[in-house]
């Protein structure tokens, strides 16, 4: 059959080539677009995808807990925003100086932790020794006997370095006191009861009927004896209310009145050589009521202190003699040691007194 009898030069769909490009009515079916709409999906997409990269850094720093960070506007190219969108923006918190930090872990081998632990007993078994041998040098010969210890240990070398040790102590007392640092003061409420602590027997009162104080060592080369109505009527009282601090360890709040030992000092000049006062008193007793003179040193320095008295009052009231009348000394800057009751003797010196607790082992200035 040849061509012309089957509808002339027609071609069937069977004998057209494939091509792989699909009929023309079918593509006409869709709208055709012009050269403008087909360009501008290219900028919409790129917007997208920069949208897309702004929101995933917002989101990102927000995470952080930093601040926003400006994004500028400029159009970038499409490798530009892909990459904005890829990486994400880490904002490193500063570590506090004194902050907690982690301990380091520390590895160590058996052997040598075993060799170190043995240092360290042996070490800590030295230092315990060194401190039961040092015990056994200074503890007192009595206490070494309680405890089983009867070798005789007391050496010229332990009594010096006790003594050596204590005044230590008083020379950091010394060097920090000023005649310008004045102890606290208190209001009558809060005055508390202050116990007889006379060292021995209290005396009996009938010393004082006949009592003087003599003062010794002044500049005239004479020596002055004084009774207590010369005392009070020739300077001016003073009062105030101080806490008396004892060695042994207790403390009251009292209210003292009498004249100023600086006003004494004023009136009966002491030598100018005088830099320290032994303060006495003759009718002190020990425990069986036998005399038992008391002496103390006192520092011109500490004399002349504005809260160093010698009292006459206690508590609004003339002294009784528990707490030492007719004159006592009153130290608030030292402690109660050395506030000597029932004073009979003032004498001035240049170098340092006798002191009764000094030679029984106690400290000699006594500053608080």
């Amino acid at each position: 059959m040849n061509r012309k009898e089957n509808g002339g030069d027609s071609l069937q769909p069977t004998d057209i080539p494939s091509t792989g490009i699909e009929p023309k009515q079918e593509m006409a079916e869709l709208p055709e677009a012009g050269p403008e709409d087909a360009n501008a999906s290219v900028p919409m997409a790129r917007e997208n995808e920069k949208a897309k990269a702004v929101e995933a850094i917002k989101q990102q720093v927000d995470a952080d807990g930093s601040p926003w960070l400006s994004v500028d506007h400029e159009p970038r190219t499409e490798e530009a925003a892909s990459s904005v969108a890829v990486k994400s923006v880490s904002v490193k918190k500063p570590q506090s100086f004194f902050g907690e930090r982690p301990l380091p872990a520390i590895e160590m081998a058996p052997r040598v932790l075993f060799h170190q632990s043995r240092r360290d007993f042996l070490v800590l078994g030295a230092g315990a020794l060194a401190a039961l041998t040092s015990a056994g040098f200074l503890l007192p010969q009595d206490t070494l006997s309680r405890m089983g210890i009867d070798r005789n240990m007391d050496s010229p070398g332990k009594e010096w370095f006790l003594n050596k040790a204590l005044r230590i102590d008083d020379d950091v007392a010394e060097a920090l006191y000023s005649g310008t640092r004045r102890v606290p003061t208190y209001t009558k409420s809060q005055i508390t009861p202050l116990k007889n602590n006379y060292n021995g027997a209290t005396p009996d009162l009938g010393y004082i009927s006949g009592w003087k104080l003599t003062l010794d060592g002044l500049a005239s080369g004479l020596s002055i004896s004084l009774d207590i109505r010369n005392l009070l009527t020739r300077f001016p009282m003073q009062e105030q209310i101080t806490r008396l601090v004892c060695v042994e360890g207790w403390s009251a709040i009292a209210w003292w009145a009498g004249l100023r030992f600086d006003d004494l000092l004023r009136a009966y000049s002491p030598m100018s050589q005088a830099k320290w006062a032994s303060v006495e008193s003759s009718v002190n007793l020990d425990a069986s009521g036998n005399p038992d003179p008391y002496f103390m040193s006192l520092d011109l320095a500490t004399a002349r202190h504005r809260q160093t008295l010698l009292a006459t009052h206690f508590n609004g009231q003339p002294l009784t003699v528990d707490h030492g009348a007719p004159l006592r000394l009153l130290v608030p800057v030292k402690l109660g040691l050395k506030n000597v009751k029932a004073i009979t003797r003032i004498t001035y010196v240049a170098e340092e007194p006798r002191d009764y607790w000094a030679e029984r082992g106690y400290s000699r200035y006594d500053g608080i």
